[in-house]
């Protein structure tokens, strides 16, 4: 499947947004900064630049791997001395693209940073047609484990398609023996996790994000809320915090409720099992011919 000029113009301005969200999350994350504030701004540079959040903004510090953002009236801060993940998506009419990074506020963990960003280039430089997921994820392990680290084996990049952020293929961060091919024209977010912990995630009993299970009908529960997240959102990823505006403080209790009922699927914080430190460096790849070719090309702000 060819990539169209078309959707490579997309991708090019889906690119150019995220980065310039991603350097500008650098730029003014630092101990002390309340995460509600930093997850708002990045949101709002997304925006900006004329795209939408693909899902909010995850702020994930320290053994917390992936799917926390700043929930309402969120009084937590970026602690002194913490390693914390930057994780975006932006889309242009469903078009995602999904990139992170990973600052560190104390040098001793900035090999752990510097695992998951050689992981990632390994893997870029192994991406072509008709090569394997396991094939990837294999170059992936080999490169954090060359650190001293271990690659989080329950967490994968992931096939993206138009409206689908995870769309049923994954990129493992390890071998797991998966023999299915990337093709030609797909798009992939990639992204390694490395750790100083047990290798694995488990889900917390926090939720802070959502999706919409259906489309909802005028006889489902809080069907104003529903319809308002069906029309504005989509099948994406949300959070009630982006709901505020529109329906008051006490739509946090109603998307809990919707939660309990299965209109809304929750994403649990998913933390590190062995209490270790992650990180986590990951951009978007268009599949061509001759190879990856990033999106974002976060690799080169860590530089």
């Amino acid at each position: 499947m060819h990539v169209s000029t078309d959707l490579i113009k997309i991708y090019e301005k889906l690119g150019s947004i995220a980065r310039d969200a991603l350097n500008y999350a650098l730029s003014i994350v630092e101990p002390g900064v309340p995460i509600l504030e930093l997850c708002g701004k990045i949101e709002d540079r997304i925006r900006q630049g004329g795209a939408k959040p693909a899902f909010p903004a995850n702020i994930g510090i320290n053994n917390v791997a992936a799917h926390y953002t700043a929930t309402v009236g969120d009084s937590s801060v970026i602690p002194k001395g913490s390693i914390v993940k930057i994780d975006i998506g932006a889309h242009i009419d469903g078009y995602i693209v999904d990139t992170a990074i990973t600052v560190s506020f104390n040098p001793m963990y900035n090999q752990l940073i510097k695992a998951a960003a050689k992981a990632l280039e390994a893997a870029q430089l192994s991406m072509k047609p008709g090569v394997t997921m396991s094939m990837v994820g294999a170059q992936i392990e080999r490169a954090i484990r060359s650190f001293g680290f271990k690659p989080i084996e329950n967490l994968s990049g992931h096939l993206i398609r138009r409206y689908e952020l995870h769309a049923g293929k994954s990129i493992p961060n390890y071998d797991n023996g998966d023999r299915q091919r990337i093709l030609e024209g797909e798009v992939y977010a990639v992204e390694p996790f490395s750790t100083n912990g047990a290798g694995y995630v488990d889900d917390s009993p926090q939720v802070t994000i959502y999706r919409l299970m259906k489309n909802p009908k005028p006889k489902d529960p809080h069907y104003d809320v529903l319809a308002y997240v069906a029309s504005e959102i989509g099948p994406l990823p949300f959070t009630p915090r982006w709901l505020v505006p529109r329906f008051g403080d006490a739509v946090v209790s109603v998307v809990d409720k919707l939660y309990n009922k299965g209109y809304v699927y929750g994403y649990p914080v998913l933390v590190e099992h062995g209490k270790g430190l992650v990180a986590q460096v990951e951009d978007t790849f268009i599949i061509t011919r001759d190879g990856a070719i990033p999106v974002v090309n976060v690799l080169s702000l860590l530089k």
